[in-house]
């Protein structure tokens, strides 16, 4: 009996060295558990009720992160950990890679002279009212602070308004036309200021004076970026195929088409842009017919081949995303007003962008510039993707999207997200009641 005591130490030391020394993927694991548990079920709730599950997963998010609020507490470190974090900026550039896919350069020459119109429009309005939100709202901060607000609102989730128009049969009508391809050029024009904004800051951060020459040599940058990766790109990817068709291995096009995305992510990266635009041009640049040969011999589609990796990892960022949300910071002064002026200028930016919707449709009548200015409304995930980023930026120690201002944001993106389908439903439809109404008033 006299042992007892040194067993029960001996033991006791032994089972505190195994947790010690337990293997680290292990609480990884269990977010992972709750994080696409989460996911899943906020997204089922979206979709029930009419909206993209994109926006269930963030509302997920944002209910997991805020627990604390209502007594319940243990999940705060999830948002802090490194590794969901990783798991979390891979799903991103899945994403912008996902979303070139959907787009070849072929299609953005073919969209004609009011699609660049739109989308020109539907940047710069944004910008310049988002800045000037900024600038009002919070004087006391940065004109960094302010330039990426404006950052935030240029660009556009053209998924949620391609589900409207598929489920309205109206996907081939010349409204519905011009906003695909206005939202295909909207995304290049946003990643390249996002580039722009985020270089400067960078720069200003390290000390360098903020001039137009710098601005210039970004946009330069960004531009040369963009462009060659595009022109060699387009050269390089029919060969590159064409040698890994050679290859008798399974799952070669994924593989293959994966380390193209992620070798110009890493370029972009190491040029100073962000890795999504090298990660957008990758998807831009990959055409079904460059990877035909492997498809022929049995070889699922790239879109398909991709899908099963982004329904794991996208889904990691927008609850990641939702649970950074702090319900409590709108209860300080001010924060909800800069809430409501972002969601009024959001909608109002986008408007200015049907201005560029000239001519008429194919069966003679004038466009309808509202439909086209609601079809460019949403937000989504590249404005939660723009966010993140500033989030992760500083300037003299000045976090630039704050706890607060990323809430304003985040709260931004989910009204744009839910007001777009039912408004560009109305709109579409509001001709034929119209016609219905005076059939009826002639009857």
């Amino acid at each position: 009996m006299g042992d007892l005591p040194v067993t029960l130490a001996a033991a006791s030391g032994a089972a505190a060295n195994a947790v010690a020394h337990a293997d680290p993927v292990a609480s990884v694991l269990l977010g992972l558990v709750l994080v696409l548990i989460a996911a899943k079920l906020g997204g089922d709730l979206a979709i029930r009720i009419g909206q993209p599950a994109v926006l269930g997963e963030l509302v997920a998010g944002v209910l997991i992160g805020n627990l604390s609020l209502a007594g319940f507490g243990g999940f705060e470190h999830l948002e802090a950990d490194a590794s969901l974090d990783l798991l979390a900026r891979l799903g991103v550039v899945i994403l912008l890679f996902e979303v070139g896919l959907e787009s070849t350069v072929t299609e953005m020459m073919r969209v004609g002279l009011p699609s660049l119109l739109v989308a020109c429009l539907g940047v710069a309005a944004p910008f310049a009212l988002g800045w000037g939100v900024g600038a009002v709202l919070l004087p006391d901060h940065s004109v960094y602070v302010h330039a990426f607000l404006g950052a935030t609102l240029t660009a556009t989730s053209v998924g949620i308004t391609a589900r409207v128009l598929r489920d309205l049969g109206r996907s081939q009508s010349s409204e519905a036309r011009i906003i695909l391809g206005a939202a295909v050029i909207d995304d290049v024009l946003g990643l390249l200021i996002l580039s722009i904004v985020s270089g400067v800051i960078l720069a200003s951060d390290q000390g360098a004076a903020l001039s137009y020459a710098a601005i210039g040599a970004i946009l330069a940058k960004a531009g040369v970026f963009l462009v060659g990766s595009l022109v060699l790109g387009l050269w390089l990817s029919p060969r590159l195929f064409a040698l890994a068709s050679r290859l008798r291995a399974t799952g070669v096009l994924l593989a293959v088409s994966l380390s193209f995305c992620f070798l110009l992510a890493y370029l972009a990266s190491r040029i100073g842009l962000a890795p999504i635009v090298g990660a957008y041009a990758a998807g831009l640049i990959l055409e079904r017919v460059h990877y035909r040969d492997l498809t022929d011999r049995g070889e699922h589609s790239l879109e398909e081949l991709i899908r099963p990796i982004s329904s794991f990892l996208v889904p990691v960022f927008f609850v990641l995303m939702g649970m950074r949300v702090d319900l409590a910071s709108f209860a300080q002064p001010g924060i909800a007003g800069l809430a409501a002026a972002l969601i009024l200028v959001a909608i109002l930016g986008k408007q200015a962008c049907a201005l560029g919707a000239f001519g008429r449709g194919a069966d003679g009548r004038a466009l309808d510039r509202l439909s086209v200015g609601i079809g460019m409304i949403p937000r989504g995930e590249v404005g939660l993707i723009f966010a993140s980023i500033g989030a992760g930026l500083t300037v003299a120690g000045e976090r630039i999207i704050d706890a607060s201002t990323y809430a304003a944001v985040v709260l931004m993106v989910i009204v744009t997200t839910m007001a777009t389908p039912p408004a560009l439903k109305w709109s579409l439809t509001r001709g034929e009641r119209r016609a219905v109404a005076a059939k009826r008033a002639t009857s």
